[in-house]
């Protein structure tokens, strides 16, 4: 199903691309997302077999106003094709090419009390310079980490949290 996922966003991409719509389509496709992930019955409508996809269509244009053609189509033809179900890791997929093509990496800064703002947008400048990415900084505090910091940089953690030199330490004693 993951392939299904990567070739539907590709392609929902590069039309909003050649369109010069990537930020109202991705903005569109996570309403559309948000909103079947929080009301179910509309989940069940689009994701059932047992709705035909005219009534499908016919649902869908009354539920979604004023967006964008591209999105439209792209959604008329998940309805016709019966890949609705699929939406939430397309939205996934396209927000990962979205990211890649703005240059946008996330980066989550983990502590166990609230760190000074210019401490963290330094932890971000110097990240960024490093990268050569924008950074798409936001903080974390949870009393857990004990002491230190946990920066993750998109798939990477450097663990610098007294917990982790516990945990650390106790593998090696025991």
């Amino acid at each position: 199903m993951e392939e299904i996922a990567e070739v539907y966003a590709r392609s929902l991409f590069e039309v909003a691309q050649e369109h010069d719509r990537l930020d109202q389509v991705r903005e569109q496709l996570g309403q559309f997302a948000g909103a079947l992930h929080d009301n179910r019955e509309l989940a069940v409508f689009f994701f059932s077999p047992y709705f035909s996809s005219e009534e499908k269509k016919q649902g869908l244009h009354r539920m979604v106003e004023g967006a964008d053609e591209v999105f439209m189509n792209f959604l008329e033809a998940l309805v016709e094709r019966h890949r609705m179900p699929a939406i939430f890791r397309i939205r996934t997929r396209y927000e990962e090419m979205w990211d890649q093509i703005k240059k946008l990496l996330p980066v989550e800064v983990t502590s166990a009390v609230r760190l000074d703002e210019s401490i963290v947008s330094s932890i971000g400048q110097r990240i960024g310079e490093q990268t050569g990415n924008e950074i798409e900084l936001t903080t974390v505090v949870d009393p857990d980490v004990l002491g230190g910091i946990v920066i993750r940089v998109g798939n990477f953690i450097l663990d610098a949290s007294i917990r982790n030199s516990l945990n650390q330490l106790r593998k090696q004693v025991a």
